[in-house]
């Protein structure tokens, strides 16, 4: 499905309630003031389709005071977040470039959460560490006040090391998944020779020991995942530093593409995909090349200013105006 418009018509918002009504949770949005229109108190959004041949409508409410609420074919369900396990959206909006612009924090937090879609039962990984890390760091702090003994430190030192180790294997498990895919979409987008790398070793007790005194200094951990890196690569540039805005562009679309394959081979079901202002900063090969990898998937919804920047006919053409959506 093509999406068409001027600037500001609200392709990105139909894009956006299609993420909330099929994940639960806006891909840009922080909070549901953000989401409801000016002057109201609620909104809803209806989704209809198919899953493996059988129907599914979901039903996410919006309300300023009472919060969000979701039906998956009527049946309520505890969190609107939850649909995200029973339904695969994948999303591209301009600012994931940052997964190859940005620094290594964004890079990992994209990482898990691909982690977690790819490896369900590894997905409370990260946020295990992450909580492990603060209750340290905490730790290392009222140790360098002398308000606790280094003895209090152990515990949670032999916390971080034993999650650090599963949540480094856990994101090297998940980028040979995608590795293989992503060089290929990579390929057929016209970046040569693609490749994920990831920079950090597995924590280990003795590491920490080794550098204790400096993070008590700091009051950090100063090893470990979270401060790990995945670069990505052309060769044997890493496209951050040295790639133009096209192959960083052409990056982002091939590591979406790589998750889409894994996800289907997984499930069985292509995941939706929605690819806003996608076709902006691509060159006419490349735009054909995109054309043609995701004429390959189940459903995907692009948004462009005029039909002809596509460069295949799509299978319905929706023309978008300030509130309204009309098949063309």
């Amino acid at each position: 499905m093509l999406v068409v418009g001027p600037n500001g018509a609200g392709k990105t918002n139909l894009l956006e309630s299609l993420h909330v009504g099929t994940q639960g949770f806006s891909p840009r949005a922080r909070s549901d003031s953000q989401l409801v229109r000016f002057g109201e108190e609620a909104g809803r959004i209806v989704v209809r389709g198919e899953r493996g041949g059988a129907s599914v409508e979901v039903e996410v409410g919006l309300s300023l005071r009472d919060g969000r609420r979701a039906l998956l074919n009527g049946a309520r369900l505890r969190a609107a977040e939850q649909l995200r396990g029973e339904l695969a959206t994948l999303v591209f909006t301009p600012d994931r470039l940052a997964i190859v612009k940005g620094g290594p924090a964004v890079r990992r937090a994209y990482f898990d959460r691909t982690l977690a879609r790819l490896a369900p039962a590894q997905s409370s990984l990260p946020p295990e560490y992450g909580a492990a890390l603060a209750q340290r760091n905490a730790a290392l702090r009222r140790v360098a006040s002398n308000h606790s003994s280094r003895a209090a430190l152990e515990p949670w030192t032999q916390q971080v090391v034993s999650l650090g180790v599963e949540l480094v294997r856990a994101r090297l498990e998940t980028l040979a998944r995608l590795e293989p895919p992503f060089t290929e979409q990579a390929e057929a987008l016209e970046l040569e020779d693609a490749a994920l790398a990831y920079d950090g070793e597995a924590p280990t007790a003795a590491e920490l020991e080794a550098r204790l005194e400096r993070d008590l200094d700091r009051g950090a951990t100063g090893a470990g995942p979270h401060l790990h890196d995945v670069r990505m690569l052309s060769g044997t540039r890493d496209l951050r530093s040295f790639g133009s805005q096209g192959e960083q562009r052409a990056a982002v679309l091939a590591l979406l593409l790589a998750e889409a394959r894994v996800l289907e081979e997984r499930h069985g079901t292509a995941p939706l995909l929605l690819l806003d202002d996608v076709l902006s900063e691509l060159d006419p090969a490349r735009r054909g090349a995109l054309a043609a990898q995701v004429a390959r998937y189940g459903q995907v919804v692009i948004t462009s200013t005029t039909p002809d920047a596509l460069p295949l006919e799509p299978a319905q053409l929706v023309a978008v105006s300030p509130g309204r959506a009309v098949r063309a």
